[in-house]
């Protein structure tokens, strides 16, 4: 009668402890949420998306101290806690001092049936356009049945984990790349490209990935019931190897060529394999025969994959090798402009632009990187951005792209060009041939090397650190009114940083 004692909840909990469950659920998924962060880092995408990110936070025992990570399938969940359990039980035990244990296995109820299970925890894109979230149990690790009744060859909707901000729009295009870039736009287009399989050659981080994304979607919007996969190699030897142990190889082939764009990244990942190079080798030349459409992108050219089978190293380079070259300091300026436009009205001044363009030079990733990490810091601390901060934020990244250039290389690289001796470095004469290949070269060195004006003086012929004052000032000013001093700097900066 009195009213104060709380009543049970349907779920024989009171209100209280309800609100004190959601709260606990609450915590715990904003703690996933930063250790599943840090694992990306530490991991790559590519790691993280096919075994990091599924993972479903399950239940959390006090009693014991035991936390439930869930995985779509037992393959994933065996895979996850042969490699990645260690380093999962710590960083929980980092961010919950209460938390004892990991437990990884098969989420309950949701054990797939045996099957190809493609881009597990990546995103779906249905017949009528829309993306929607994957999750254990939808359409990923569906058995012949349930694929059938999608639409033929049980492909009614394209399985693929493509990023939606990986398009032809957001890449920005320079003489390193054009040619990748024009061949990857022909693959998407509706007309029967000229050349098939296209391949993309390119070292880390600089876009061949982002290629392959751009294409899937250009594929797609025009060809809207198109059916197409996007994988790693290593993913594909992943499952081919499943379907092998599970009796399911007919399965797996039927399924994979049935798709009319097959997108395989990191084939390098692919040596030594032999059942997976030939299943590869006989993929593709189903699809070829068909008239389907092949792009595999790898970091080095087809004939460099030592342990490929030779019939399959023909495949690859019968079509189109496209090479992605390093970008230059000129691509590196225009992504950097063009990241710059989703930051709006963020202030970023024109020498910070010209810092990390020139200082990030290892690949794109790490310069788009460390543009992002900059504004992220200026926009959390009320700060505006400066060079100063630059260098302040980007210790490690900045520290990691500098390359040991020594006044002695720019003496040598500035003498050449300019075509003078190597003695007038340090030479007293005043002749205008003389005098501004001299001030060049010491506008480079403070440019490109961490010594002080007295450091740079002393390297040509013992002068005053006015003089290197003076002479790093007048080539500023001239780059600015004189297109062709700033072309030669440019020439220079790209010959000393290549």
């Amino acid at each position: 009668m009195g009213g104060s004692q709380k009543q049970p909840s349907a779920a024989g909990m009171t209100e209280e402890e309800r609100l004190r469950a959601e709260q606990e659920a609450l915590d715990l998924a904003a703690d996933w949420a930063d250790i599943s962060q840090g694992l990306r880092k530490d991991l790559g995408q590519q790691l993280h998306s096919q075994w990091i990110k599924p993972i479903q936070l399950g239940s959390f025992c006090k009693d014991d101290g035991t936390l439930d990570l869930y995985l779509p399938t037992e393959f994933s969940a065996n895979w996850v806690a042969d490699r990645f359990a260690d380093r999962l039980s710590l960083a929980w035990k980092i961010a919950r001092p209460d938390i004892a244990a990991v437990r990884i296995s098969v989420a309950p109820g949701r054990r797939a049936p045996a099957g190809l299970r493609f881009g597990a925890g990546e995103g779906l894109r249905r017949s009528g356009g829309e993306t929607a979230s994957a999750q254990p149990g939808d359409a990923l690790g569906m058995g012949a049945a349930e694929l059938g009744a999608l639409g033929p060859n049980g492909l009614g909707m394209a399985s693929i984990g493509l990023d939606p901000s990986l398009t032809f729009t957001t890449f920005v295009t320079g003489a390193a790349n054009v040619l990748a870039s024009n061949a990857a736009q022909r693959m998407a287009a509706t007309e029967t490209p000229q050349f098939a399989p296209l391949y993309l050659k390119a070292a880390t981080g600089q876009g061949k990935t982002h290629l392959l994304h751009a294409i899937g979607h250009a594929y797609l919007a025009a060809h809207p019931r198109a059916r197409i996969f996007y994988c790693s190699a290593e993913r594909f030897m992943v499952e081919f190897v499943q379907a092998l142990r599970q009796n399911q190889t007919i399965e797996f082939k039927a399924r994979l060529r049935g798709f009319d764009l097959l997108l395989v990244d990191d084939i390098q990942f692919i040596i030594g394999k032999a059942s997976a190079q030939e299943e590869l080798l006989y993929t593709i030349d189903a699809l070829l025969a068909e008239g389907k459409r092949l792009v595999f992108a790898a970091d080095r050219a087809p004939q460099a994959l030592d342990g490929v089978e030779q019939r399959l190293l023909s495949r690859l380079s019968m079509g189109l090798v496209a090479d992605i070259q390093p970008a230059d300091i000129e691509l590196r300026r225009l992504i950097l402009e063009h990241r710059l436009q989703r930051f709006s009205p963020t202030h970023v001044p024109a020498d910070v632009i010209e810092f990390l363009a020139r200082t990030i030079n290892r690949n794109v990733r790490e310069l788009v990187g460390g543009l992002n990490k900059l504004i992220a810091y200026a926009q959390l601390t009320g700060q505006a951005v400066s060079l100063q901060l630059a260098e302040e934020q980007l210790t490690d990244i900045l520290s990691a792209n500098r390359r040991r250039i020594t006044i002695d290389e720019i003496q040598r690289t500035v003498c050449q060009f300019y075509r003078v001796d190597r003695t007038e470095m340090a030479s007293k004469r005043r002749a205008r041939a003389v005098v501004r290949p001299r001030q060049v070269a010491m506008y480079l060195a403070k440019v490109l090397t961490p010594r002080s004006y007295p450091e740079i003086g002393r390297k040509f012929g013992g002068r005053d650190h006015s003089t290197v004052i003076h002479a790093v000032r007048l080539i500023e000013d001239l780059r600015t009114r004189d297109a062709d001093m700033d072309g030669d700097v440019r020439s220079l900066l790209r010959q000393l940083e290549s």
